[in-house]
Formats: C-alpha cells, structure tokens, sequence
C-alpha cells in the first residue's frame, strides 16, 4: 500500500488498469473487471454520502437503476444518441436525488436508512410496474452501445474496458478534489459530529443535501455506463441486494477512504468468480470469509493500512517528544 500513495502512486494504478487487457486471458475476464469498476463509480458515490457525511443511504441502486434507465428510455424509445442519453442520466439522477434529499435529509441516523430504503423500493415498484415506459419486468433490450468519439470507436470489449477505465479515474479524481477540499472537510464535519458542526456555522441540511446530490450524480453516471455496457436492463438493478453489494465493497475495501470502493469493487467480484466452481454452496464460502474479513480488518483493507500508518506515526512523535524532553532534562542537569 505504501507505493500506492501520491501521483506515483495514481500512476501505478492507471498503469496497472491499462496492462489488465494484455494478461487477461478471454473477453469474459475483461467484462467482469468492467462491471467492477462500473460498480466502483457508483460504490464512490455511496462512499461520498455513507463514508464521508455519515449518513447511510440504503436507495443507492435506486438512483443507479435511475440513470440506467434514462439511458435506456431515451436511445431506445426516443431516438437519442447515446451520450447526449448518457449526459442526462447524471442528470436526471441527481435532479431526482435532490427532491429526496431535501425530504429524507430531515431525519437522522436509522430513520434516514430506513427511509432510504422505502425509497429504494418505491423505485423498483415503479420501474417494475410502470410498462409502457419501463418495459416491466421485460425490461428494455437493445440499447445502443457507446457512439464513435472521432476515429475512436467502441466496438471490441478492449475498448469498452478503456471507456470504463476513462470514466472511473475521472470520477476518482474528481472525488479526490471533493473530500481534500474544504467542502470535503465539511462532509466530513457532519459525519464526526452534527451538533459540533452546526456549532461551527455548517448550514447541515444544505451541505448534506449537496453531499447526497453529488452521490446520486455519481450513481446516475454509473448506470449509465452500465446500460451502454450490458445492452438491456430490467428492474433488478434497483433492487436492495445491489445496495448491500455496495455496502459489501465498502467494508471490504475501507469505507470513508478514496481507494476503498474501488479496492472493495475489484476483490469481490474476483473473489466471487473464484468460487464459481463451488456452484450453489459459494456463497456459504463467501460468507464465512466475509465475517473474518470485518472481524480481523474491521476498517476495510484500505483503511487498515491507514489506521496502521496513523499508529506508526503517532508512536514515533511520541518517541521524538519523549528523546527532546529527556535532552532538555539533562540539559538543566548539567546546568
């Protein structure tokens, strides 16, 4: 972990996403790494909300089903091109992740879950239901995938894998800016501490309302990509278990931490693809591992490796403050 600190860092990581396709040994392999880092766009925006701003929100898959959806009503029933449909899924996500925001907000701690998670399944109903637009449980089949950018097309699963590697290190580093800013530290205010923050001047409900905007943003954007990258949708994406597979990714990798989602994201899914073999009795696998995974690494993978590098350096302060008052000790000493 320590070489994968700072732009060096950064550097290895897009090095490493890039020569994935040079080893990776089928075309399977490249659509399972895809769908992680799809997933990891919209665990980041979980994180943004959950990890940072301390507030648990059990809807996520909703808002991703949101802007899979508008993807897929607008290229297919409507006839647009699919980044202008793409462009709008962000949108409309985040449009619609305000109105609830501004309602669900109101509450606090398991009160906002649970509300959350009302609203998440106001969302599969209506996606479920709601036929002439959504297809029902049909779905919708036969969404264009991404449009020629130039010379540039998007034809082969390579370069549908560097699209989805394009998109995830743009919104990583665009969630970089955000928590190492001041808005970030805000975030980060409210989670420690409501009262303290609204002690400090911190307008609560606008800041968490901008926090849970920005969330669903990075939701939308991440459906998006999904129904661009899939092909075909149904109303199972905004069931619940995608929320709690997103949850997953964030305990695993380290919730509140920028690599944590993504860390989370690309474990799973592997380890998952492992136990393929097991059939039907790989989740009994799974499940044990995950149990031990959240007792011995309770802060994730990522946020593990900083809480152990939070240690080392507080124990090494102590010791400098210790080495100077013994000098200046013996310096009266010998006074």
């Amino acid at each position: 972990m320590k070489y994968l600190q700072g732009k060096a860092g950064w550097a290895i990581l897009i090095a490493l996403a890039l020569l994935f396709p040079l080893v990776a040994g089928n075309n399977y392999q490249l659509y399972v790494m895809s769908l992680a880092f799809i997933f990891a766009i919209s665990t980041a925006g979980l994180n943004l909300i959950t990890g940072y701003t301390g507030q648990l929100n059990l809807g996520h898959a909703g808002f991703m089903a949101i802007g899979a959806y508008t993807v897929g009503i607008l290229t297919v029933t409507y006839e647009w091109p699919f980044w202008g449909a793409f462009a709008m899924s962000g949108v409309v996500a985040g449009v619609i992740g305000f109105f609830v925001g501004v309602v669900s907000l109101r509450l606090k701690e398991h009160f906002f879950a649970i509300f959350t998670l009302c609203v998440g399944f106001i969302i599969y109903l209506i996606i479920e239901k709601w036929d002439s637009v959504t297809g029902g449980t049909v779905g919708i089949i036969g969404i264009p995938g991404p449009a020629p950018i130039g010379p540039i097309t998007f034809d082969s699963a390579i370069s549908q894998y560097y699209l989805v590697v394009f998109f995830l290190v743009v919104s990583l580093w665009l969630m970089h800016r955000i928590v190492n800013s001041l808005l970030g530290r805000t975030f980060i205010a409210i989670r420690n501490s409501d009262d303290l923050a609204q002690a400090l001047g911190i307008n609560l409900m606008r800041n968490k309302t901008l926090s849970f905007v920005l969330s669903t943003f990075y939701a939308g954007i991440a459906g998006g990509l999904y129904a661009g990258y899939v092909r075909f949708l149904g109303p199972d994406l905004a069931g619940t278990h995608y929320t709690f597979d997103m949850i997953t990714y964030l305990l695993v990798g380290g919730i509140g931490t920028l690599m944590g989602p993504v860390a989370g994201s690309l474990l799973v899914a592997w380890v998952t693809q492992s136990l393929q073999f097991l059939q039907d009795y790989r989740m009994v696998v799974f499940g044990p591992l995950l149990v031990l995974l959240v007792i011995f690494f309770p802060h994730g993978i990522v946020g593990f490796y900083y809480k152990k590098r939070m240690e080392r350096e507080m124990k090494k302060r102590a010791a400098e403050a210790s080495r100077a008052q013994a000098v200046k000790k013996e310096a009266g000493t010998n006074a």
